[in-house]
């Protein structure tokens, strides 16, 4: 049951975690399961390193300590689907957030509709309807932002795409989304070439795609192994545009990718841009506290799109516990169930990333996100006006 006080909103979430007195003995509890080592870490990393901020300004919640629990599930689905029911079973958390790759959040919806606890997922992707009633997201959906790299397409005068993406569900989903709104905008999609995120060399998809003479390539991956495509073009000589999802901003692609991705073109979210926000934007102050947190945390600003998005999972738990009935007792299946129906309930929430209105089922929040598209210049990401 939820109680029908006022929410709070983010200026009062704010102060109310910088001055709150622990007037309850039960601890509230957060399982995170993230990829901090195997292929997805570049993500995995980010995800944690934005919890932490998020802990670090809320670590108190209606006046219950919350306490967090981080493990890392090496990148591999079994794995995390392990975590998601250690963390519920053992630990007694009373939501979930994770993971850092689409296999793996599935196998954690999975868990989490079984053993039903809410789970809150910084990746994207097609959840099966039987799962969506306990998973809800807090990335854009993939289609929106998809959409918005065929638009800049569109500008530029593409009329032919070569796809080429991951072997797996995020592909799947990339693909998928590129076919639709690149329909819609006129432009063809000329390959759909394929690899495993473990592969050391893409050269003979590449080759393919080159004998269809693209006009630009749309790569559906993401992480530091997402570097491949861009490389393996730049060493064949290609001049066509490249584009991407937003899965590429992180440190570790840039580092990787190097010269090979000058010029990339992806998709973001407006916390990328936050200085630049103007006043009245939703997401400019949660996006501009959670710069702050991380530099004071971790020492240098955020680098990636990664860690914003667990930093708002926590802005979500945090809202939807404060409008939890007080008298019921963290830890149990009633809290959670009570949890559950506060978070798919949640209403013009401002995050770092923009406004979140959840409906029961409908795992997105953000239907109506600040999406702008963003260029790798020598290094460094910078807005295309």
């Amino acid at each position: 049951m939820i109680a029908s006080r006022p929410r709070l909103r983010w200026a009062s979430l704010l102060a109310a975690a910088l001055a709150l007195t622990s007037t309850y003995a039960a601890d509230l509890k957060v399982g995170v399961s993230s990829s901090l080592s195997g292929p997805l870490s570049a993500l995995g990393i980010p995800y944690e390193k934005g919890v932490r901020a998020a802990y670090a300004l809320h670590p108190e919640i209606g006046g219950r300590k919350v306490q967090l629990i981080v493990l890392d599930d090496a990148s591999d689905p079994t794995t995390a689907a392990r975590n998601a029911r250690k963390l519920i079973s053992e630990d007694k958390v009373d939501v979930l957030i994770g993971t850092s790759g689409v296999p793996g959040s599935l196998a954690m919806a999975s868990v989490a509709r079984e053993m039903q606890a809410p789970l809150i997922s910084p990746t994207p992707f097609n959840l099966p309807a039987a799962d969506s009633s306990w998973t809800v997201t807090v990335s854009q959906a993939f289609p929106v932002m998809v959409n918005a790299v065929v638009e800049r397409m569109k500008k530029s005068g593409v009329k032919t795409v070569g796809f080429i993406g991951y072997a797996d569900a995020l592909g799947d989903l990339a693909y998928d989304s590129l076919v639709k709104s690149a329909d819609a905008a006129g432009i063809k999609v000329v390959s759909n070439e394929r690899y495993g995120r473990t592969d050391a060399s893409v050269a003979g998809q590449v080759l393919k795609i080159l004998a269809a003479r693209p006009d630009a390539v749309f790569a559906g991956n993401s992480g530091s192994p997402g570097a491949l495509p861009y490389l393996a073009l730049k060493d064949r000589g290609y001049r066509g545009s490249i584009y991407g999802t937003h899965g590429l901003i992180n440190v570790d692609f840039v580092r990787v990718a190097s010269a090979a991705a000058d010029g990339l073109m992806v998709p973001s979210g407006p916390v990328m841009v936050a200085d630049e926000l103007p006043a009245g934007n939703a997401a400019r102050e949660p996006a501009l506290a959670f710069r702050s947190v991380y530099r004071r945390l971790h020492g240098t600003l955020p680098e990636d799109a990664f860690s914003a998005y667990t930093f708002d999972a926590w802005l979500l738990f945090a809202d939807a516990a404060a409008r939890v009935d007080r008298k019921m007792e963290p830890g149990t299946p009633q809290f959670r169930a009570a949890l559950r129906d506060a978070i798919v309930s949640t209403k013009s929430l401002a995050g770092a990333n923009g406004t979140y209105n959840f409906r029961p089922g409908q795992p997105y929040g953000l239907e109506q996100p600040s999406v702008v598209v963003i260029r790798l210049e020598k290094g460094a990401w910078r807005l295309v006006p």
